[in-house]
């Protein structure tokens, strides 16, 4: 491998030819593909979106079979901006280096691909482009999950108000969704005290979700059966075993790419029920969203039996 410092800001065509395995590869490329995008770990990239340029380069095996100009059989440009369009769509990102590492897998998974160079820029960060580059090979790549039955759990999702919090029910409503098939997870909105008015729609954004977390930490105060959890991750763990889980909104709202367009806390806990596949959304003490896509049961605080 060479290690000539002219390639270090090469495109990634040359660096792919200057160090190139033994034997024939055939390279396809996408240069200087821009698109607006909402990424960044820091507090001015979130709400806004900038300009990132894609160039990728793959290498290929050759074909030993006739291609009779015939597109399906090789791996098509339309192949790499599909899977940079995946991975954007994904989830909201923090980084350019988690961003390429998921390009580059779903490009190498395609039969043809050998190796695969991910170089991405921000372009609008500062007076030049701020960008990562990474190189893999199929030998870099996980193991591949085998394809199974839909296992999704489909959650019981269960928003509660303030009055419902402080129920001296509460511990019996538990006993009851503990006893429940599916898992449940449990949804709050802001608390009795009124959150700080910033006057600034991001800025009040952030500081009403994290009054609704803290009103979460005051509910799983109640019980020690609930375990507030804040990213899918988390989530999905507490869910495998059977915990209670309260949903700390803040992460995944913000992180999320299609994420809620209300504020309202009844209108997230509708969007999240969407996020999870939940099958359906019970409110004890709180009116009904405008639109929910699960079925939503209302019940009152006083008749709820669960």
């Amino acid at each position: 491998m060479t290690s000539d410092i002219r390639l270090a800001f090469a495109h990634p065509q040359a660096r792919a030819r200057a160090t190139a395995p033994d034997g024939p590869l055939d390279r396809i490329s996408l240069r200087d593909h821009v698109v607006e995008v909402e990424i960044g770990a820091f507090q001015a990239e979130r709400g806004t979106t900038q300009r990132v340029a894609f160039n990728v380069v793959v290498e290929v095996r050759p074909m030993t079979a006739a291609l009779d100009d015939d597109v399906d059989r090789i791996l098509s440009y339309d192949r790499v901006t599909e899977a940079i369009d995946a991975a954007l769509a994904e989830e909201r990102l923090n980084l350019l280096e988690t961003l390429a590492q998921r390009i580059a897998e779903r490009i190498l998974w395609e039969p043809q691909a050998v190796r695969c160079f991910v170089r991405i820029e921000k372009l609008d960060r500062g007076p030049g482009a701020l960008g990562v580059e990474i190189v893999r090979s199929v030998d870099d790549l996980p193991t591949r999950p085998v394809s199974a039955p839909d296992t999704v759990p489909h959650p019981h999702l269960v928003y509660l108000g303030n009055a419902a919090i402080a129920s001296p029910n509460l511990g019996r409503w538990l006993d009851q969704l503990q006893a429940r098939a599916e898992p449940v997870i449990l949804c709050v909105g802001l608390p009795e005290t009124p959150a700080p008015t910033t006057g600034h729609r991001m800025t009040q954004r952030r500081v009403d979700l994290l009054a609704m977390e803290q009103n979460a930490w005051m509910l799983a105060a109640r019980d020690p059966r609930c375990v507030v959890v804040s990213t899918r991750t988390e989530l999905d763990w507490s869910m495998k075993h059977e915990q209670i889980s309260v949903w700390a909104p803040s992460k995944i709202v913000l992180d999320a790419v299609d994420g809620p367009a209300g504020q309202a806390p009844v209108e997230l806990a509708a969007w999240f029920a969407r996020h999870v596949e939940a099958s359906d959304l019970l409110l004890i003490g709180a009116a009904p969203p405008a639109a929910c896509d699960v079925p939503v049961i209302v019940q009152d605080i006083a008749r709820s039996g669960l």
